[in-house]
This record gives structure tokens, C-alpha cells and sequence, in this order.
């Protein structure tokens, strides 16, 4: 009649060895461990995103798809472009084309900032690279006219004045901000090449941001007349013409006065 009693204490002694081996497992020093929590996503706003899905349902899914994945003969695709391109695009007034095919050219925003946020969520989340950050209070003057008239000044003119290319023209830059100039360098909209950071680091792009704020849009006129800021050149010929006419008009003075002088009649 024991033997049923025995097993039973047999079976409550392991049963609390078993507990207290688990209690050890899960204790250091007599202080029980926390779950270790893994990596924390960046919160993403979901309700900005829905918010841009509709909006370019609405004004942008005729030429880029439903899908964003673009639409023949319409627009490109929108995926893997990135909140930069459609930052840009918006911002600037060029985004939506009236004509598909034609170069888009700067104009009022069709959007509000709200809904330009909004799209720009929606379509960084399709993939590509975000709105670059860009200090043009960190660049510097004399490194950014050098980088400018290297490798901007050919399309778009030393003065920002911008110019004819092949297939199109180049924008005057008087009213671009520094973001803007950053994400164009980084995107390259239209015919405009894009520039790595292997080709015009982030420390460059600043430079570049504050010639075209400091030089460029408040240009310096010291000395003379600006003419316009139509550059040098141009510049240069319209002081040669101005010169050409003055002289004429002084010599045909000094003309018309020596022929009312003859020699004088004898009485």
C-alpha cells in the first residue's frame, strides 16, 4: 500500500528539480534576465504613405500606371526613383507634364507642401534614394565656382543664367534652393547628367549649393552696369556695340563741325 505513496513524492521531486534547474537557467547573480529585444524598425508613417497613394491614384496613375510602374508612351516608371526625384519634380512645378514628351519646365507647384510631402512618402517607398541634406553654410565659395565652372558652367552658364543644349535647354538657377540643387546633381532631371558621390562628394555639393546662393543668385555688380547678369560674353559685346555707336555718333559731330569751318573771305 506504500508504493503508490512513493511514486507520487517520487514524481513532486523531480518535478521540483526540474523547476529549480529553470529557475538557474534564468538567473545570473540572483537577478532574473530580460528577453533580449532585437533591431527596432524606423517607425514609417503609413497613413502619410496612403495618403500619397491616393493622391497619385488621382493625379499621376494616368501617365506613371496604378502601379507606378509607368505607362508607354505616357511616363516613366516610379519605382527605385526615389522621395528626391519626386521631390524635385514637384517642388519645381515640373511634375505634372501638360504635354507627355515635351522638357519639363519650371512652374508654380501644382501641390500644396502638405500633399507634395505626402506623394513624397509614397513614392520613397517605392524604393530609391531619399531628399539629399544639403548646407550650403558648410561649402565653400572659391571650391564651389571651381566645381561650377567645371562641371555646370557649359549648360548652364558661369552666371546661372542657363543656355541651349542638344534636345532641349538648360534652366536659369535664380530661384532653385539648395535642395533643389542637390537633388538635381544627384538625380539628373531630363538631359542633365547625374553625379555620384564618387564624382562630387556631399562636402562639393555644398560648395556648389552656396555658389549658386551667394554668387549666382545675389550676383555682385561693382564696378558696372550688370546688363542683366547675362554673362561675360554677351555682356562683353553688348559694351562693344554701345562703344561702336558713341564713337560714330562723336565723329559724325566732329564731322558736321569742321565742314561749317572754311577759310575765311578776304574784304
Amino acid at each position: 500500500m506504500r508504493r503508490p505513496h512513493t511514486r507520487t513524492l517520487t514524481i513532486v521531486a523531480i518535478a521540483a528539480a526540474g523547476a529549480a534547474l529553470l529557475e538557474l537557467s534564468t538567473s545570473s547573480s540572483g537577478q532574473v534576465k530580460e528577453p533580449v529585444a532585437g533591431p527596432v524598425a524606423a517607425p514609417s508613417n503609413s497613413a502619410q504613405i496612403a495618403r500619397g497613394r491616393q493622391l497619385f491614384v488621382e493625379g499621376c496613375s494616368s501617365c506613371h500606371g496604378l502601379d507606378a510602374r509607368g505607362v508607354e508612351y505616357q511616363g516613366p516608371s516610379l519605382v527605385g526613383v526615389g522621395a528626391s526625384s519626386a521631390d524635385f519634380y514637384l517642388r519645381t512645378g515640373r511634375m505634372p507634364l501638360a504635354e507627355p514628351g515635351r522638357q519639363p519646365i519650371r512652374a508654380e507647384p501644382a501641390y500644396p507642401d502638405d500633399q507634395i510631402e505626402a506623394l513624397d512618402a509614397y513614392v520613397g517607398s517605392l524604393g530609391g534614394p531619399p531628399i539629399p541634406a544639403v548646407d550650403p553654410s558648410a561649402g565653400s565659395i572659391s571650391r564651389g565656382t571651381k566645381l561650377f565652372s567645371s562641371s555646370c558652367a557649359g549648360c548652364h552658364s558661369i552666371t546661372g543664367e542657363g543656355g541651349v543644349v542638344v534636345g532641349g535647354f538648360a534652366p536659369e538657377l535664380h530661384q532653385a534652393t539648395p535642395t533643389q540643387v542637390a537633388e538635381a546633381v544627384r538625380i539628373g532631371p531630363y538631359l542633365m547628367p547625374s553625379f555620384d558621390r564618387n564624382q562630387i562628394s556631399d562636402a562639393d555639393l555644398n560648395s556648389i549649393a552656396r555658389y549658386v546662393e551667394d554668387v549666382v543668385q545675389e550676383p555682385d555688380d561693382r564696378g558696372g552696369w550688370g546688363i542683366g547678369h547675362l554673362g561675360p560674353v554677351p555682356e562683353g559685346l553688348v559694351a562693344w556695340f554701345l562703344a561702336t555707336a558713341v564713337l560714330l555718333l562723336v565723329a559724325r559731330v566732329v564731322g558736321e563741325r569742321s565742314e561749317g569751318v572754311g577759310p575765311k573771305e578776304r574784304p
